[in-house]
């Protein structure tokens, strides 16, 4: 005779609700209930095999007279990387060969016997007296307002209001910042907006309009755009003391033994700096050579 008994629950499986006949029901159907119990099979084997692992990883290194960096790191629990540094610092001895190092086994066991523990003195933060204006910054790394006090409020950049002014701590300025700076090459081949500016007596409007109206070659760099010099005195009837440092597509095309699409594709995958003139586009010597550059080790 079937129960009357209805009881809604949820699967322990599968996690939906379901009309439970009895008390004891713990699943909604046979498939959840079959699954249930295959998995936990599943996991009380692997769980079994990883104790075994570990045990008999265990005996083995401590069966060894002399054991590996890799075998003291996982004896005493901790990494690689900190266990070479412990060496390097002579406070675990051990043997270098050539390709290999060696820690004798009962040495590791010797420094637990005669550890003095120190009690590591809390570090004293050092005040800051070094700082930039937020006009000082925007000039030298190029950056927006609104960008910098987002950077400086996602890494926790240290400020203050003097009079004021915000003041922000050098320091930390710097190393948030370090990669905004423009590269050398950049600097001597490539002309900033501000240095079109007061070499051509022209305001930035007037750059940007002359730029894409004479579709001078540019490329981005860290957070500034850059203009190729040599175009841009070209077009300004300047004559340039750069040399002409392009490929044309043909060019290109004889020299790397490629087609015009495959050209095409690593210059557009790569960034390559490219502009056009006319309807002949010009490709950056230096950097495609630098693309193409025999691989080299050290």
């Amino acid at each position: 005779m079937s129960s009357t008994i209805e009881i809604t629950k949820i699967c322990e499986f599968c996690g939906s609700n379901f009309i439970a006949r009895k008390c004891s029901t713990r699943f909604c159907c046979k498939r959840c209930a079959e699954r249930s119990y295959k998995q936990n099979k599943r996991n009380a084997h692997v769980t079994e095999q990883q104790v075994i692992a570990d045990s008999v990883r265990t005996d083995k290194i401590s069966d060894l007279e002399f054991i590996s960096p890799t075998q003291c790191a996982q004896l005493i629990g901790v990494s690689r990387r900190t266990l070479y540094r412990y060496l390097e610092t002579h406070k675990i001895p051990c043997c270098q060969f050539n390709g290999c190092t060696r820690i004798r086994r009962t040495d590791i066991d010797d420094l637990f016997k005669e550890w003095e523990y120190i009690k590591r003195e809390k570090k004293v933060a050092k005040p800051i007296v070094e700082f930039y204006t937020t006009n000082e910054i925007l000039e030298k790394f190029g950056i927006s307002n609104s960008w910098l006090f987002k950077m400086a409020k996602e890494q926790n950049i240290p400020k203050t209001v003097v009079r004021g002014k915000t003041l922000w701590s050098r320091k930390h300025i710097d190393n948030a910042l370090a990669d905004k700076q423009p590269t050398e090459m950049v600097a001597e081949e490539w002309y900033s907006v501000e240095e079109v500016c007061a070499k051509f007596n022209m305001s930035k409007e007037a750059v940007y309009r002359f730029v894409s109206e004479r579709k001078i070659g540019k490329r981005k760099d860290k957070c500034k755009v850059f203009y190729s010099r040599r175009q841009f005195d070209k077009a300004m009837g300047v004559e340039s003391d750069l040399e002409p440092e392009y490929y044309t597509m043909p060019e290109a095309m004889a020299r790397y033994n490629m087609t015009r699409d495959q050209i095409s594709h690593y210059v557009r995958t790569h960034d390559i700096p490219r502009s056009y003139e006319g309807r002949y586009v010009r490709i950056d010597r230096k950097a495609l050579d630098a693309l193409f550059a025999p691989p080299k080790i050290g």
